[in-house]
């Protein structure tokens, strides 16, 4: 596991290792990703494979190993290459619009790879642009009175929302609106049923604010945050 760990670390932070035997590499690490990429957003990460790719490639999945040790390593790669950079921070503004601004290039980048929701779980290394990610929201929040831990935790608590409404917009499939199939799939029974379920009957007969979910809990974590932040003022 340990070695697994580094040699991913190497892969995504270290200069490339060049392949000790052989003729001259055809190859490089940035032709990997891409095409391992390109394979994920056609089908899905679960169809990935270092046959699959190397066959892409016009190579053999054997030469491929001299590169890159697995499909683990691989898929880092994958991430490293089809994440974006993180936003640059609008000049002159606060943390409040830099983490917006953040949120939602987060969400574009989920809904151009919805894959990326399978393969940026769990305990694992980080590339350059992924860690440039939290940077930013640690940066942002530094100078408010929040210790470093509350200003990751506010980074994974940001991240957490983003990647739930991805998820929601992704089984919804392209096109689909996650909201309005759940109300086409509750409507019926709580029409018949509305002397029980009072409230939501009435919640789902109002029209307004509809297919806000990434706004409106976004817009309440920052509203949480801003409270923390005026506490922590105060107590100065």
């Amino acid at each position: 596991m340990a070695e697994a760990a580094n040699d991913t670390v190497r892969l995504l932070w270290g200069p490339p290792a060049k392949p000790t035997r052989g003729p001259k590499p055809a190859l490089s690490l940035e032709r990997i990703a891409a095409a391992g990429v390109e394979a994920a957003d056609a089908e899905g990460l679960g169809t990935v494979s270092m046959q699959k790719v190397a066959g892409q490639l016009g190579f053999t999945k054997m030469s491929l190993y001299r590169y890159v040790p697995g499909k683990a390593e691989l898929i880092a790669l994958m991430v490293e290459s089809a994440v974006d950079a993180p936003p640059a921070a609008p000049e002159g503004t606060g943390w409040r619009e830099q983490l917006t601004v953040w949120a939602h290039h987060l969400a574009e980048s989920f809904a151009r790879h919805p894959w990326l929701l399978d393969a940026t779980v769990g305990a694992r290394a980080l590339g350059p642009k992924e860690l440039a990610w939290l940077e930013q929201v640690v940066a942002a929040l530094d100078g408010h009175g929040l210790t470093g831990p509350e200003r990751m935790d506010a980074a994974v608590l940001l991240t957490g929302h983003v990647r739930g409404i991805a998820a929601q917009s992704r089984a919804a499939g392209p096109g689909g609106n996650p909201e309005a199939e759940l109300l086409a799939a509750l409507g019926t029974v709580v029409r018949e049923h509305a002397d029980r379920f009072p409230a939501v009957a009435a919640a789902m007969a109002d029209p307004g604010g509809r297919d806000q979910a990434l706004e409106f809990g976004l817009e309440r974590i920052l509203d949480g945050l801003a409270a923390l932040i005026e506490r922590r003022a105060e107590t100065v």
